[in-house]
């Protein structure tokens, strides 16, 4: 079995499904307030936050690779 590379656009397509899941959750966000479903609502404002941690673990992680170089 051969061990897995990661390719250039693993990272990119990391982002963007992070981005997708913030925007999912800024909508479920605003659909919870306009129907007043404060479950709802909560559930998007955490979808939005689990996926501010994961770009910000994304921003730290492009930081090392042009720090120690790409591996």
């Amino acid at each position: 079995m051969r061990p897995l590379r990661e390719t250039p656009n693993m990272g990119t397509n990391d982002k963007i499904e992070n981005k997708a899941e913030e925007l999912k959750g800024k909508v479920k966000e605003g659909v919870g307030r306009a129907t007043d479903d404060p479950g709802l609502e909560t559930e998007g404002r955490a979808e939005q936050t689990t996926s501010q941690m994961k770009q910000a673990a994304e921003k730290v992680k492009d930081a090392a690779k042009s720090t120690f170089g790409h591996k």
